[in-house]
C-alpha cells in the first residue's frame, strides 16, 4: 500500500506511482472533518479526490476528525461521491492531530472510540480500516483497543509501531507489530521505517503482517514496490540510482506543472519530495535542488544526475 502523506500523495504523485510501480492499494491525503455544523462533511476540494479507485487501483479515502456526528456525515458525503473504502486516521502525530483530539490525539480519549468506531462501521458500506500508532504515550495501548476494532467489524488495521508522542523519533518497533498480529484476528498492515527490500522482507517474516504500507521510503524511492516484488535490482548501484532519480524528478515536474499553477507551487511540491531524499552520495546535488528558485534552475541542477 502507498501511505497517505499530507502534502505529498496528491493525484499527480499517485498517478506516477500507479503508472510506474502500481501499488496494490493507494490512499488519499487525509481529509479533515470539521466539527462545526456548517462545515461538517468534506470540502469541494476534498471531493475532487473521492473515488473507489484511481486508474484501476483501489483508492482509500482517509478521514481525520474525532466527533462522531461529523465523521458519520463525512462518510455519507464521501460515499455519495463514489468512495468505496474509508480509513480513519488515528496516527498523525503533528499539530492539532497530536496534541488535540484528532489523528493520533484520538488515543488521548479512548473511551470516545467506543462511540465513534461502531457508528462509522454502521454507515460504511464498503471496507473500513484504521491507521493507528501503538498508543498515545503507552506502546501497549493498542492491545486494549483490539477487542473494540474486532467487535465493531473493522476490516483491517494499518499499524505504525511508534507512540504518538514519539512522532518519528527512534526506530519503529516491529516487535510491537508482531504482538498485535498475534493478538488479533484482523489483518495487520505493517508501516514504518521500511526503506529497502531487505527491510520489507524482514518485517513481513518477523511479524506475520498481512502486507506493508510504504511511506517515506517510497517517496525517496518509488521503485521500492518493484524491489519488494523481486522485479528489479533490490540494491541499485550509484549510476542506476542516479538515472532512476533523474527520471522520477523530471516526470514529477511535468505532472506538477499540469496540476499546480506557477513555478512557486511546482517548486514547493517537488521540494517536498526532495526532503525525503538523504543519499549521502547526492548531498551536493540535493543542496542545489533545494536552493533552486525557479523550475528552470531546478532542471539545470538535475543535469548533474546525467
Amino acid at each position: 500500500m502507498l501511505a497517505p502523506m499530507q502534502g505529498l500523495t496528491n493525484r499527480a504523485l499517485r498517478a506516477y506511482f500507479i503508472e510506474h510501480v502500481r501499488p496494490d492499494v493507494i490512499f488519499t491525503e487525509f481529509m479533515r472533518v470539521n466539527t462545526a455544523p456548517a462545515g461538517a462533511g468534506l470540502t469541494a476540494v476534498d471531493l475532487r479526490d473521492v473515488a473507489s479507485e484511481q486508474d484501476g487501483v483501489p483508492l482509500v479515502v482517509q478521514l481525520v476528525g474525532h466527533e462522531r456526528e461529523a465523521l458519520v456525515l463525512a462518510v455519507r458525503v464521501a460515499q455519495e461521491a463514489g468512495a468505496a473504502h474509508i480509513n480513519l486516521n488515528m496516527g498523525c502525530p503533528y499539530g492539532r492531530m497530536g496534541g488535540g483530539l484528532t489523528g493520533g490525539g484520538m488515543l488521548r480519549c479512548p473511551d470516545n472510540l467506543a462511540e465513534v468506531i461502531p457508528a462509522l462501521r454502521e454507515v460504511i458500506s464498503g471496507s473500513f480500516s484504521v491507521k493507528i500508532r501503538t498508543g498515545y504515550d503507552d506502546p501497549d495501548q493498542i492491545l486494549s483497543l483490539l477487542p473494540l476494532f474486532e467487535s465493531s467489524g473493522v476490516d483491517f488495521l494499518v499499524l505504525h509501531p511508534r507512540t504518538v508522542v514519539q512522532k518519528y523519533n527512534g526506530v519503529a518497533d516491529h516487535g510491537a507489530t508482531a504482538r498485535v498480529v498475534r493478538e488479533t484476528r484482523l489483518p495487520v498492515i505493517a508501516n514504518g521505517d521500511i526503506r529497502s527490500a531487505a527491510d520489507g522482507g524482514r518485517v513481513l517474516s518477523e511479524t506475520g503482517a498481512a502486507g506493508l504500507m510504504l511511506g517515506r521510503g517510497a517517496i525517496a524511492d518509488p521503485r521500492l514496490f518493484l524491489r519488494l516484488r523481486g522485479l528489479v535490482n533490490p540494491e541499485p548501484g550509484r549510476e542506476e540510482r542516479r538515472g532512476e532519480l533523474d527520471h522520477y524528478l523530471r516526470e514529477m515536474l511535468i505532472r506538477y506543472g499540469q496540476l499546480f499553477c506557477g513555478d512557486t507551487q511546482v517548486l514547493n511540491k517537488i521540494k517536498e519530495i526532495i526532503a525525503y531524499l538523504d543519499d549521502p552520495e547526492l548531498a551536493k546535488l540535493l543542496k542545489e535542488l533545494r536552493r533552486a528558485k525557479t523550475v528552470r534552475a531546478f532542471e539545470a541542477a538535475l543535469h548533474w544526475l546525467c
